[in-house]
């Protein structure tokens, strides 16, 4: 799948979409995609996950986005608010971010767990 459709599959998953966020989780494994095998490791509360979307972030933008995932998964409140904060300034498109720091996430999670 090319970049924009994996974009947009977790952008559904952000928005709530059940199938997207099962495809998400799927293929979390096959595609080389920080932001993809981040939010895969949101959902499932993975934070393991999080070595490799470290390892295949190519910009600081992508590093940026597991680092706060990171703290998310740690429950470390204030460092996510940080972190996301100086993110969105130079970010303010980064849905996924903005979700975490909504703690959307939790809510999220519950929906698509199995």
């Amino acid at each position: 799948m090319n970049p924009d459709g994996v974009d947009a599959m977790v952008r559904a998953a952000i928005g709530g979409n059940l199938e997207a966020g099962a495809w998400v989780m799927t293929h979390a494994d096959t595609i080389d995609d920080a932001v993809l095998i981040t939010m895969a490791a949101l959902l499932e509360r993975l934070p393991d996950r999080l070595d490799r979307a470290a390892a295949v972030a190519l910009t600081n933008r992508d590093r940026q986005v597991v680092a706060i995932a990171r703290a998310h998964l740690r429950r470390d409140r204030e460092r996510v608010d940080a972190l996301a904060r100086d993110h969105l300034v130079d970010h303010p498109d980064s849905l996924i971010v903005a979700w975490i720091a909504g703690d959307a996430v939790e809510r999220a999670r519950g929906a698509h767990r199995p």
